[in-house]
Formats: structure tokens, sequence, C-alpha cells
């Protein structure tokens, strides 16, 4: 699928990080029906609300091109999203179910599927580089909500931040100088729900204040 943000998207075959450009090719001789490609951002090139995701899903954005699509992090992040009036449409887990963004988009921290869902440091640093321009170029820019502390630490990076300055917290909020506000939120990952580290309430309670502080 087209990307809102195309001028800040890397190639499809972007060779950059070896060991994810390597994952990649097998992938694509395993499955080759699969999207097997940098997952592009999903969402309004007009939002005030920016989620930074990690990495896609094996099963869920690397098979099917979408951010959080096919995967069990996006039920909730949909649903989340449709509930606070971020979204059109219903979530089918498709990439062509019409499910639509409004005054949100995703962009993840890292574009290609890692090894065992897991990027190492210098994979996250190399895709910084498409993280801060898609970041810069939403005009309208208020809040990220931050997926992670991987998600909290790039982004606080992509605007030239001190990671460490800023401590990571479920629902903690940290003004960038010069940039917008940073919300914490523990990751929607299958992992994380399963054992209770993030409800469902824990997760809407940082969208219900994002929205809140949108006004």
């Amino acid at each position: 699928m087209s990307s809102p943000l195309p001028a800040t998207e890397p190639p499809r075959d972007c060779p950059l990080c070896p060991r994810l450009a390597e994952f990649r090719e097998q992938q694509r001789e395993a499955h080759p029906d699969w999207f097997n490609a940098p997952v592009p951002s999903f969402g309004d090139p007009e939002a005030w609300l920016a989620i930074a995701g990690l990495a896609p899903g094996l099963q869920g954005a690397n098979r099917t091109g979408r951010p959080f699509t096919g995967d069990h992090a996006g039920d909730l992040l949909y649903g989340t999203l449709k509930k606070y009036g971020l979204a059109t449409g219903e979530y089918d887990a498709r990439p062509d179910d019409g499910f639509a963004l409004t005054g949100a988009i995703i962009v993840n921290s890292v574009r290609c599927v890692p090894p065992q869902n897991k990027p190492v440091g210098a994979e996250i640093n190399s895709c910084r580089q498409f993280l801060a321009p898609a970041l810069d170029a939403l005009p309208r820019l208020e809040i990220i909500v931050a997926l992670g502390t991987i998600a909290h630490a790039s982004t606080l990076r992509a605007y030239g931040e001190t990671a460490g300055h800023y401590k990571f917290g479920h629902a903690a909020e940290h003004r960038i100088p010069g940039g917008p506000l940073l919300i914490d939120s523990y990751h929607c990952s299958r992992y994380n729900q399963n054992t209770g580290r993030l409800t469902d309430e824990m997760f809407e309670e940082v969208f219900a204040r994002a929205v809140e502080l949108h006004g």
C-alpha cells in the first residue's frame, strides 16, 4: 500500500542493515506472496498524533505491508484508535479492509522485520534517518505516543535529545524542547497483553489523555 509520506520511506531493497536485509531475503524465498520489504508509515499526513512503534512483526506487518495489521497487537491498537475517534471503517486485519486513520499516523522506529522481533542498536540508529524526516513531515504534529522503550529512545534521539534524560514509564509525559509532547506506553504486544503488563484500560488511558490534551 502507498505511504502517506512517500518522500520519507526507505527503498524496497534498503541495504543499510545487513542482518535485516539477509532476513528479508530469507522471508522472500520462504513466503514469496508476503510483503517482505520496509513497511511504510500508515495514516493521516495531517495527523496531530503520531504513534511510534517498534518494528514490523514477521506474520503481521511484514506479511501484510501495513503496520500492526495481521497480528495480535493490531487488534488492541486499532480498536483503541477507533474508540477515540482516530480511525474510520472496520479493522479486519487486511491492508485492503478500508480501515483508515484520521488525525493519527503510525511511524515505526525500524521499518524492516528483525529476527525474533528484536532489532539491535545499530539497526535502530540506521533507521532513524527515516523516522526523523517522517516526524518532521507532519505539519500538525502535537503529540507522539511511543510504544515501548526502544520507540521512546529513538523518538527522543530523532529530535536530538539524550534519551537517558527522559525516564520511560507507562503514561509518562515528556515535553520535547521545541517539539511535540511525548507520551509513553507499554507496547501493545501479545506478550505484554497476555502477562497483564498492559491491560486494555491502561492502553486506552494513554490515548484518552492524548485526546484530552489535543482538546
